[in-house]
Protein backbone atom coordinates (compact mmCIF):
# COMPACT_ATOMS: atom_id res chain seq x y z
CA UNK A 1 0.00 0.00 0.00
CA UNK A 2 1.61 3.06 -0.95
CA UNK A 3 1.62 5.88 1.59
CA UNK A 4 2.71 8.97 2.91
CA UNK A 5 4.00 8.62 6.66
CA UNK A 6 4.20 12.15 7.78
CA UNK A 7 4.16 10.72 11.68
CA UNK A 8 7.08 12.03 14.17
CA UNK A 9 7.87 9.93 17.46
CA UNK A 10 5.72 10.23 20.30
CA UNK A 11 2.66 10.68 17.38
CA UNK A 12 -0.62 10.44 18.55
CA UNK A 13 -3.58 9.61 15.83
CA UNK A 14 -6.54 11.32 15.28
CA UNK A 15 -9.00 10.30 12.88
CA UNK A 16 -10.87 12.85 9.97
CA UNK A 17 -14.45 10.98 10.27
CA UNK A 18 -15.15 13.17 13.44
CA UNK A 19 -13.51 16.29 11.25
CA UNK A 20 -15.62 15.15 8.08
CA UNK A 21 -18.97 13.57 9.35
CA UNK A 22 -19.03 14.20 13.36
CA UNK A 23 -19.32 18.14 13.02
CA UNK A 24 -20.64 21.12 11.25
CA UNK A 25 -18.57 21.73 8.37
CA UNK A 26 -17.36 25.33 9.59
CA UNK A 27 -15.81 23.94 12.93
CA UNK A 28 -14.05 20.72 11.87
CA UNK A 29 -10.78 22.86 10.91
CA UNK A 30 -10.86 24.89 14.26
CA UNK A 31 -11.16 21.36 16.17
CA UNK A 32 -8.64 19.99 14.35
CA UNK A 33 -6.45 23.08 14.90
CA UNK A 34 -7.47 22.71 19.19
CA UNK A 35 -6.76 18.60 19.32
CA UNK A 36 -3.52 19.27 17.18
CA UNK A 37 -2.90 21.80 19.83
CA UNK A 38 -3.56 19.53 23.02
CA UNK A 39 -1.34 16.44 21.63
CA UNK A 40 1.37 19.64 21.16
CA UNK A 41 1.11 21.01 24.63
CA UNK A 42 1.94 17.79 26.14
CA UNK A 43 4.87 17.26 23.69
CA UNK A 44 3.47 14.98 21.77
CA UNK A 45 3.12 14.70 17.92
CA UNK A 46 -0.70 15.03 16.02
CA UNK A 47 -1.13 12.51 13.05
CA UNK A 48 -4.43 13.09 11.33
CA UNK A 49 -5.41 10.64 9.29
CA UNK A 50 -7.15 10.19 5.97
CA UNK A 51 -6.97 9.10 2.40
CA UNK A 52 -6.10 12.30 -0.26
CA UNK A 53 -6.41 11.28 -3.79
CA UNK A 54 -6.38 7.79 -2.75
CA UNK A 55 -3.59 8.13 -0.93
CA UNK A 56 -3.23 6.72 2.61
CA UNK A 57 -1.73 9.76 4.56
CA UNK A 58 -0.54 9.69 8.15
CA UNK A 59 0.12 13.19 9.38
CA UNK A 60 -2.13 15.41 6.89
CA UNK A 61 -1.42 19.02 6.23
CA UNK A 62 -3.84 21.82 6.59
CA UNK A 63 -4.39 22.24 3.16
CA UNK A 64 -4.58 18.31 2.93
CA UNK A 65 -7.54 19.05 5.21
CA UNK A 66 -9.30 21.65 3.53
CA UNK A 67 -9.33 19.87 0.72
CA UNK A 68 -11.28 16.91 2.23
CA UNK A 69 -13.35 18.76 3.51
CA UNK A 70 -14.16 21.09 0.01
CA UNK A 71 -15.75 17.82 -1.01
CA UNK A 72 -19.80 17.55 -1.48
CA UNK A 73 -19.63 13.59 -0.46
CA UNK A 74 -16.45 12.00 0.86
CA UNK A 75 -16.49 8.24 1.73
CA UNK A 76 -16.47 7.16 4.99
CA UNK A 77 -13.65 4.17 4.92
CA UNK A 78 -13.76 1.10 7.18
CA UNK A 79 -11.24 -1.79 6.62
CA UNK A 80 -13.84 -3.52 4.03
CA UNK A 81 -13.69 -0.30 1.78
CA UNK A 82 -10.40 1.14 2.26
CA UNK A 83 -9.32 -0.42 -0.43
CA UNK A 84 -12.14 0.98 -2.96
CA UNK A 85 -10.76 4.35 -1.77
CA UNK A 86 -6.98 3.95 -2.58
CA UNK A 87 -8.58 2.39 -6.28
CA UNK A 88 -10.40 5.13 -7.03
CA UNK A 89 -8.00 7.68 -6.26
CA UNK A 90 -10.76 9.03 -4.36
CA UNK A 91 -10.34 11.59 -0.70
CA UNK A 92 -12.18 9.27 2.31
CA UNK A 93 -12.30 10.28 5.98
CA UNK A 94 -10.71 7.21 8.44
CA UNK A 95 -13.32 5.39 10.96
CA UNK A 96 -11.78 3.67 13.89
CA UNK A 97 -10.54 0.67 11.78
CA UNK A 98 -9.38 2.61 9.18
CA UNK A 99 -7.17 5.07 11.23
CA UNK A 100 -5.86 1.81 13.73
CA UNK A 101 -4.73 0.22 9.90
CA UNK A 102 -2.60 3.12 8.84
CA UNK A 103 -1.62 4.48 12.18
CA UNK A 104 -0.38 0.81 12.71
CA UNK A 105 1.18 1.13 9.38
CA UNK A 106 3.09 4.18 10.37
CA UNK A 107 4.26 2.76 13.64
CA UNK A 108 2.12 5.01 16.05
CA UNK A 109 1.22 3.31 18.90
CA UNK A 110 -1.95 5.70 20.50
CA UNK A 111 -5.09 7.56 18.74
CA UNK A 112 -7.23 9.09 20.01
CA UNK A 113 -11.05 8.68 19.30
CA UNK A 114 -14.31 9.88 20.74
CA UNK A 115 -16.45 5.81 20.76
CA UNK A 116 -15.79 2.55 19.33
CA UNK A 117 -18.00 1.62 17.14
CA UNK A 118 -19.82 -2.24 18.68
CA UNK A 119 -22.58 -4.44 18.63
CA UNK A 120 -25.65 -3.16 17.66
CA UNK A 121 -28.84 -3.60 19.40
CA UNK A 122 -32.42 -5.29 18.25
CA UNK A 123 -33.19 -2.43 16.09
CA UNK A 124 -31.11 -3.87 13.68
CA UNK A 125 -33.08 -6.84 12.29
CA UNK A 126 -29.84 -8.28 11.24
CA UNK A 127 -26.45 -8.75 13.15
CA UNK A 128 -24.32 -5.56 13.31
CA UNK A 129 -21.29 -5.50 14.48
CA UNK A 130 -18.64 -2.69 13.74
CA UNK A 131 -15.21 -3.81 12.00
CA UNK A 132 -13.61 -1.95 14.70
CA UNK A 133 -13.89 -4.97 16.75
CA UNK A 134 -11.58 -7.21 14.69
CA UNK A 135 -9.23 -4.47 14.00
CA UNK A 136 -8.24 -4.71 17.54
CA UNK A 137 -7.13 -8.31 16.93
CA UNK A 138 -4.94 -7.55 14.26
CA UNK A 139 -3.44 -4.07 14.46
CA UNK A 140 -1.16 -2.98 17.73
CA UNK A 141 -2.78 0.49 18.59
CA UNK A 142 -3.62 1.60 21.90
CA UNK A 143 -6.84 3.25 21.14
CA UNK A 144 -7.97 6.45 23.97
CA UNK A 145 -12.02 6.17 23.98
CA UNK A 146 -14.83 7.21 26.10
CA UNK A 147 -15.83 2.83 25.82
CA UNK A 148 -18.58 2.69 23.39
CA UNK A 149 -21.13 4.78 21.61
CA UNK A 150 -24.19 4.55 24.24
CA UNK A 151 -26.52 3.96 21.18
CA UNK A 152 -25.02 0.58 20.91
CA UNK A 153 -25.35 -2.73 23.33
CA UNK A 154 -22.80 -1.35 25.23
CA UNK A 155 -22.41 -4.82 27.39
CA UNK A 156 -22.60 -7.04 24.46
CA UNK A 157 -19.89 -5.16 22.72
CA UNK A 158 -17.57 -5.33 26.23
CA UNK A 159 -18.13 -9.26 25.87
CA UNK A 160 -16.85 -8.83 22.38
CA UNK A 161 -13.97 -7.34 23.30
CA UNK A 162 -13.30 -10.21 26.01
CA UNK A 163 -14.04 -13.29 23.59
CA UNK A 164 -11.82 -11.67 21.01
CA UNK A 165 -8.75 -11.26 23.94
CA UNK A 166 -8.62 -7.41 23.58
CA UNK A 167 -7.34 -5.88 27.32
CA UNK A 168 -9.39 -3.07 28.35
CA UNK A 169 -7.78 -0.85 31.11
CA UNK A 170 -9.98 1.55 32.66
CA UNK A 171 -8.23 4.92 33.07
CA UNK A 172 -8.85 6.04 36.84
CA UNK A 173 -12.08 3.68 36.47
CA UNK A 174 -13.45 0.14 37.31
CA UNK A 175 -16.42 0.58 34.74
CA UNK A 176 -16.63 0.13 31.36
CA UNK A 177 -17.80 3.95 30.29
CA UNK A 178 -20.88 4.28 28.01
CA UNK A 179 -19.78 7.30 25.58
CA UNK A 180 -22.37 9.96 26.81
CA UNK A 181 -22.11 8.11 30.11
CA UNK A 182 -19.06 7.46 32.97
CA UNK A 183 -20.71 4.36 33.47
CA UNK A 184 -22.22 0.95 32.52
CA UNK A 185 -23.05 -2.56 33.71
CA UNK A 186 -19.82 -4.04 32.44
CA UNK A 187 -16.54 -3.65 33.59
CA UNK A 188 -13.11 -3.23 32.51
CA UNK A 189 -10.05 -5.73 32.89
CA UNK A 190 -7.82 -3.27 35.27
CA UNK A 191 -7.65 0.15 36.37
CA UNK A 192 -4.82 2.52 36.40
CA UNK A 193 -5.01 5.77 37.86
CA UNK A 194 -1.31 6.95 36.22
CA UNK A 195 -0.45 7.70 33.21
CA UNK A 196 3.42 6.92 33.36
CA UNK A 197 2.37 3.88 34.57
CA UNK A 198 -0.46 3.44 32.25
CA UNK A 199 2.35 4.04 29.10
CA UNK A 200 4.58 1.08 30.84
CA UNK A 201 1.48 -1.65 30.51
CA UNK A 202 0.96 -0.37 26.77
CA UNK A 203 4.34 -0.67 25.78
CA UNK A 204 4.95 -3.80 26.75
CA UNK A 205 1.63 -5.08 26.44
CA UNK A 206 1.13 -3.76 21.99
CA UNK A 207 5.20 -5.65 22.16
CA UNK A 208 3.65 -8.90 23.78
CA UNK A 209 0.28 -9.37 21.81
CA UNK A 210 0.75 -7.85 18.77
CA UNK A 211 -2.63 -6.34 19.08
CA UNK A 212 -4.52 -3.47 19.84
CA UNK A 213 -5.77 -1.82 23.58
CA UNK A 214 -8.71 -0.28 24.68
CA UNK A 215 -7.79 2.36 27.07
CA UNK A 216 -11.18 3.39 28.79
CA UNK A 217 -11.46 7.04 30.11
CA UNK A 218 -14.92 8.25 31.01
CA UNK A 219 -16.59 11.45 29.73
CA UNK A 220 -15.26 14.59 32.12
CA UNK A 221 -18.28 14.77 34.93
CA UNK A 222 -18.77 17.78 34.39
CA UNK A 223 -19.92 16.90 30.62
CA UNK A 224 -21.75 13.74 31.71
CA UNK A 225 -25.59 13.74 29.94
CA UNK A 226 -28.04 12.79 32.66
CA UNK A 227 -29.39 9.07 31.99
CA UNK A 228 -33.02 9.53 31.60
CA UNK A 229 -32.87 12.55 29.69
CA UNK A 230 -30.37 10.65 27.35
CA UNK A 231 -32.76 7.96 26.97
CA UNK A 232 -35.59 10.16 26.11
CA UNK A 233 -34.05 12.04 23.59
CA UNK A 234 -32.46 8.12 21.91
CA UNK A 235 -36.08 6.86 21.78
CA UNK A 236 -36.78 9.62 19.83
CA UNK A 237 -33.82 9.73 17.51
CA UNK A 238 -34.54 6.34 16.97
CA UNK A 239 -37.98 6.20 16.49
CA UNK A 240 -37.45 9.51 13.66
CA UNK A 241 -34.18 7.29 11.88
CA UNK A 242 -36.48 4.02 11.37
CA UNK A 243 -39.34 6.49 10.14
CA UNK A 244 -37.11 7.82 7.68
CA UNK A 245 -36.36 4.82 6.21
CA UNK A 246 -32.47 4.62 7.36
CA UNK A 247 -30.87 1.10 7.38
CA UNK A 248 -27.45 -1.11 7.87
CA UNK A 249 -24.84 1.40 7.69
CA UNK A 250 -27.06 4.53 7.39
CA UNK A 251 -28.65 3.77 10.60
CA UNK A 252 -25.94 4.99 13.10
CA UNK A 253 -25.38 8.14 11.12
CA UNK A 254 -28.82 9.06 10.88
CA UNK A 255 -29.58 8.56 14.98
CA UNK A 256 -26.48 10.47 15.45
CA UNK A 257 -27.71 13.20 13.39
CA UNK A 258 -31.24 13.50 14.96
CA UNK A 259 -29.51 13.47 18.39
CA UNK A 260 -28.02 16.16 18.18
CA UNK A 261 -31.60 17.92 17.23
CA UNK A 262 -33.10 16.91 19.62
CA UNK A 263 -31.39 17.33 22.33
CA UNK A 264 -30.32 21.37 21.14
CA UNK A 265 -26.96 20.27 20.82
CA UNK A 266 -26.29 18.81 24.09
CA UNK A 267 -25.04 15.58 22.62
CA UNK A 268 -22.53 17.22 20.20
CA UNK A 269 -21.18 19.62 23.32
CA UNK A 270 -20.73 16.06 24.88
CA UNK A 271 -18.70 14.39 22.27
CA UNK A 272 -16.68 17.25 21.84
CA UNK A 273 -15.91 17.42 25.15
CA UNK A 274 -15.22 14.14 25.81
CA UNK A 275 -12.64 14.25 22.12
CA UNK A 276 -10.85 16.42 23.91
CA UNK A 277 -10.53 14.86 27.17
CA UNK A 278 -9.21 11.48 25.25
CA UNK A 279 -6.94 13.31 23.37
CA UNK A 280 -4.98 14.86 26.29
CA UNK A 281 -4.43 11.66 27.60
CA UNK A 282 -3.36 9.68 24.48
CA UNK A 283 -0.70 12.87 24.29
CA UNK A 284 -0.24 12.36 27.80
CA UNK A 285 0.71 8.88 27.31
CA UNK A 286 2.67 8.86 24.04
CA UNK A 287 5.15 11.55 25.45
CA UNK A 288 5.69 8.85 28.05
CA UNK A 289 6.61 6.20 25.65
CA UNK A 290 9.94 5.60 24.82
Amino acid sequence: MNAVNRAKNKAVALETTLLVHGVPSNAAQPLASELSQIVTDQGASPALVGVINGVPTVGMTDQELDSMLAQDLVLKANTANLGVAIHQKAHAATTVSTTMELAAAAGVKLFATGGIGGVHKGYSKHLDISSDLAAFTRFPVAVVTSGVKSILDVESTREALETLGILVIGYQTDSFPAFYLRESNAQVDVRIDDPADLALLIKSELARTGRGIVIANPIPAQHELDKEQWQGWLDQAKSDAEQSGAAGRAMTPAILGRLHEVSNGETLRANLALIRANTLLAAQLAANLD
